[in-house]
């Protein structure tokens, strides 16, 4: 059999699958993040014809995201300060609402009973984002009351969680989707802005309600999509029983997959890792990181190689041919 016929052999769903299984896929998956429209300006001023040329030369495997809507509806006008303010809060957080589904999601649910791609279900925002975080000011009141008044996020966090937990149940009862994904941005490159301890307390156990629905539908892959520095994190996700882990714009050396796999193992299933200051240097830049990093990982399996971040202006257009044909050289020597 030929390598063609062997690179062809998987459709991609099938592939994740086999990743994740620490199984034996025809090749590891090509992922891309999405190449914004600003930067696909910059790179036809460079060389590029056009979008379609970019996907045709270097093709990825089909991946598609559908996201859980746990905002306020409608929002509040104040956030909770007090224990009282959380039956209103609760009431917000209607899990009957139509507006918490996709548009025609009866349509959505049949296309995706045969489909040949992959399937993640985003079920969560994380916590700052849940704690309605979107400025400074909201951000100081919140970390005061988790050290005045702990017990008020918890309340809060959990209120989403059931919200998240019931509409997940709803999903999964129609659809088998390929992983759940929970997005956490939690802190920076120093690391979380909580305690691993309050983070398990206020936090993971305000997850239990949809995990414990993720285990209940048998869901295999459960990944902690995290930003910057979320390493003193990973025993807890492990304990509370997270296997995959998606470090996005990180502290390259605290969040190195090498070490991570090497400390944890390959029970903790890996995505990304390549560091995407590498592309904004020179090729040799690109050649070490690449080499360095990504066969001894494939070889370990568990792992799906992709930038840390998405491609920005930045990354010539140049830098980014010889990326992604580097990564499909080892990919497809498999």
């Amino acid at each position: 059999m030929t390598r063609s016929q062997v690179s062809g052999a998987m459709k991609s769903r099938e592939r994740f699958l086999e990743v994740m299984r620490l199984g034996r896929p025809d090749r590891v998956p090509y992922f891309e993040e999405g190449i914004r429209d600003e930067v696909i300006h910059v790179w036809q001023e460079q060389g590029l014809s056009d979008r379609h040329e970019l996907a045709k030369t270097f093709p990825s495997d089909e991946r598609e995201r559908m996201v859980l809507d746990l905002d306020l509806h409608p929002e509040l006008k104040k956030w909770p300060s007090i224990e009282k303010d959380l039956d209103l809060f609760r009431q917000h957080l209607n899990p009957d609402d139509s507006k918490r589904f996709p548009e025609q999601w009866k349509k959505h649910v049949r296309r995706w009973q045969h489909r040949e791609h992959v399937l993640m279900l985003y079920v969560h925002e994380g916590f700052f984002l849940s704690m309605g975080v979107g400025n400074w000011q909201r951000f100081h009141e919140v970390m005061v009351q988790v050290v005045d008044n702990p017990g008020l996020v918890r309340n809060m966090m959990l209120a989403k969680g059931q919200l998240a937990a019931v509409l997940t149940e709803k999903v999964l009862r129609k659809v088998k989707v390929d992983a759940v994904v929970f997005s956490e941005p939690i802190g920076g490159n120093e690391g979380p802005l909580i305690s691993p301890q309050m983070y398990e307390n206020i936090v993971l156990k305000s997850y239990q309600p949809v995990l414990d629905v993720l285990h209940r539908y048998h869901v295999e892959t459960i990944i902690l999509q995290t930003f910057a520095n979320a390493r003193i994190l990973i025993p807890s996700i492990l304990k509370w029983g997270f296997n995959g882990l998606w470090a996005c714009e990180v502290n390259i050396e605290a969040m190195d997959y090498r070490g991570i796999r090497k400390e944890f193992g390959k029970d903790l299933r890996l995505i990304g890792g390549i560091d995407l200051d590498a592309l904004r240097g020179s090729k040799a830049d690109i050649k070490q990181e690449i080499q360095t990093k990504v066969p001894p990982l494939i070889d370990q399996g568990g792992y799906i190689p992709l930038a840390d971040g998405r491609v920005r202006e930045d990354v010539s257009y140049e830098n980014y041919c010889y990326y992604r044909e580097l990564l499909r050289s080892i990919i497809e020597k498999g």
